[in-house]
């Protein structure tokens, strides 16, 4: 099974991310994210043993609540870095409750034997995948980057987030599907 944490997103600002996802999918030949898809993720566990599902679970019920998270999605990046990008993303703004959260529930996984972060957590949306077709020429990104730059707004919405969700992540054609699995309070 391969498993990860994080936020779900309300479907107005899922709605609001669809719309620049339809509108740039056309000005770059990259492989972009379906917006129903997108999480804000707090911990990706990878491949988990199904016997140990019930394990994992209630070590991540034992993580203390922290309260209701305010998150707002606004602006875009390029990771790792503009000049080299791999991946096209909208930023996540959240208080340092959303930090400890990742944090914790990343602890608990550790300590259950899945791989701890070497990162330092960077919340975000992954809207694109930038990858040479091939191993050839990196795809145009130059399109793309003016009708970001020349967007009105990029403010996708706020939210409140009153849970964190464990997720199963199968690889289907065009992309993963995600099933919830078990929710958990922040």
């Amino acid at each position: 099974m391969r498993l990860f944490t994080g936020l779900d997103l309300p479907a107005e600002t899922v709605g609001r991310i669809d719309a620049v996802i339809a509108a740039c999918r056309p000005l770059a030949k990259i492989r972009w994210s379906k917006a129903a898809n997108l999480h804000v993720t707090t911990k990706f566990i990878g491949e988990w043993p199904a016997e140990r599902l019930e394990e994992l679970k209630s070590r991540l019920a034992e993580i203390p609540p922290r309260g209701p998270i305010e998150v707002a999605v606004r602006g875009f990046g390029w990771f790792p870095t503009p000049h080299n990008p791999r991946i096209f993303w909208a930023a996540i703004h959240a208080p340092q409750a959303l930090r400890e959260l990742a944090a914790a529930t990343d602890a608990a996984c550790a300590e259950l034997g899945a791989a701890a972060e070497t990162k330092p957590y960077t919340p975000h949306l992954t809207l694109a995948r930038i990858e040479p077709r091939g191993g050839g020429p990196a795809p145009d990104l130059a399109p793309l980057r003016r009708a970001i730059a020349s967007m009105r707004s990029s403010e996708f919405g706020s939210f409140v987030a009153r849970e964190f969700h464990l997720y199963l992540s199968e690889p289907e054609a065009g992309g993963s599907r995600y099933t919830e699995l078990a929710s958990f309070p922040t």
